[in-house]
C-alpha cells in the first residue's frame, strides 16, 4: 500500500468539518505489524526497516496493525530533516543500531489503516482516529501526536516554534491510498524544496571532487527547469555520497529545459535527473534561481515523478 497524500492548501481550511495536525519535517513511513514482524515502508514502497531498529518494539504492542505516520529526528528539540538524513540511507544493521543510540528517531503515528485484520481505509478519518487514540501508543520511540480544532491558531503556533507547518484533514475523509486528495491539505512554513540533480561542478582546484550540484524543479511540461547551483552543505561525507550516486548517471547534454547560465554550466558534468535531494533557501530571486540554497539530504523516499505530481496538483 502507498500512503495518502495531501494537496497544497491556498489557506488554512475553516469550519468544524476540518481538523488540524502539525506537519513534521521527516520521512513518511507505513508501519506494518503482522505475525510478530514489523515492516517499515517509505513512500516509494522501499523497505526501510533496517534503518530504524528502535521501532522494532512496535511488534510488542498489538498482533496486527498498519500505521501511517512520519519518522522524525530531533535537533535542539525540533524535527530536522538534515538530522534525519543520517538515518534514512543506512542499510547496515550494526551502524543503524549505533545511530539509534546517538541519533534516535521518533515515529509520529497519525493514522490507523488496519487493526486485527480489518481494513479501516473505508472508514472516515474520525473513526480511524478514535481507534488510534484508544490504542494508547506512547513510548520514547513512537507516539500519537495531538490534533487541533483551530487551524489558524496552530499555524501561528507552529511558525513561532520553528515547526514545518500544518496539515488539515476533513473529518469525513476516507483513506485514498496512493492518491493526492483535497481532503488533506498541507500548509508549510519553511522554505525547503525537493529538487532533482541535473549536473555537478568540481570543487575549485580539482577536476573530480564534487563541489556543487546543479538542480531543477518541474517546468510544468514534464521536464526540468534549472533552479540554481547548490554548494553549501556538500562537504565531507555528504559530497562523497552524492558523488557515488551521480557517477553512473552521466549524460552528454544538460537535462534542463531552460538555458543554464554560463557561470554555472562551465566545467559541469551533466547527469540524468533521477536523484532527488532536499534543499533549503531564501526563496527564488528575480531570475527564478534559488537564493542561497543549502543541501539538506537525499530524498530516497521520493522519485522525480513525485515532484511532477506535486507541481501538477
Amino acid at each position: 500500500m502507498q500512503p495518502m497524500l495531501a494537496a497544497v492548501a491556498d489557506g488554512i481550511p475553516r469550519g468544524p468539518e476540518w481538523v488540524h495536525e502539525v506537519k513534521w519535517d521527516g520521512m513518511r513511513v507505513l508501519a506494518d505489524v503482522r505475525d510478530g514482524r514489523l515492516v517499515l515502508s517509505s513512500r516509494t514502497g522501499r523497505d526501510v526497516s533496517v534503518s530504524f531498529p528502535e521501532l522494532a518494539g512496535l511488534t510488542d504492542t498489538y498482533d496486527d496493525l498498519l500505521l501511517d505516520g512520519e519518522v522524525v529526528a530531533l535537533d535542539g528539540g525540533l524535527p530536522s530533516f538534515a538530522a534525519l538524513a543520517e538515518r534514512m540511507h543506512v542499510s547496515s544493521p550494526r551502524k543503524a543500531a549505533q545511530l539509534a543510540t546517538t541519533r534516535p528517531v521518533t515515529f509520529m503515528a497519525f493514522d490507523l489503516l488496519r487493526l486485527f485484520g480489518s481494513d479501516l481505509t473505508t472508514q472516515p478519518w474520525s473513526a480511524r482516529r478514535e481507534l488510534l487514540e484508544r490504542l494508547e501508543l506512547h513510548s520514547s520511540a513512537w507516539q500519537v501526536p495531538p490534533t487541533y480544532d483551530d487551524g489558524e491558531e496552530l499555524f501561528e503556533a507552529t511558525r513561532d516554534q520553528g515547526l514545518e507547518g500544518v496539515v488539515s484533514k476533513r473529518r469525513t475523509s476516507l483513506y485514498a491510498a496512493g492518491r493526492r486528495s483535497a481532503d488533506w491539505r498541507k500548509s508549510p512554513h519553511r522554505a525547503t524544496l525537493s529538487v532533482v540533480i541535473g549536473g555537478w561542478r568540481p570543487e575549485v582546484g580539482t577536476t573530480n571532487r564534487l563541489g556543487a550540484v546543479l538542480v531543477g524543479t518541474p517546468d510544468g511540461s514534464g521536464g526540468w527547469e534549472y533552479a540554481g547551483r547548490v554548494g553549501a552543505g556538500l562537504v565531507g561525507t555528504a559530497g562523497a555520497r552524492i558523488s557515488s550516486l551521480l557517477e553512473p548517471l552521466s549524460r552528454s547534454a544538460s537535462p534542463f529545459s531552460n538555458p543554464v547560465p554560463r557561470e554555472d554550466a562551465s566545467g559541469a558534468t551533466w547527469v540524468e535527473p533521477t536523484v532527488v535531494v532536499e534543499v533549503q533557501s531564501l526563496g527564488r530571486g528575480s531570475t527564478g534561481k534559488l537564493r542561497q540554497p543549502a543541501y539538506l539530504g537525499v530524498r530516497t523516499d521520493l522519485t522525480p515523478s513525485d515532484l511532477h505530481e506535486v507541481s501538477d496538483a
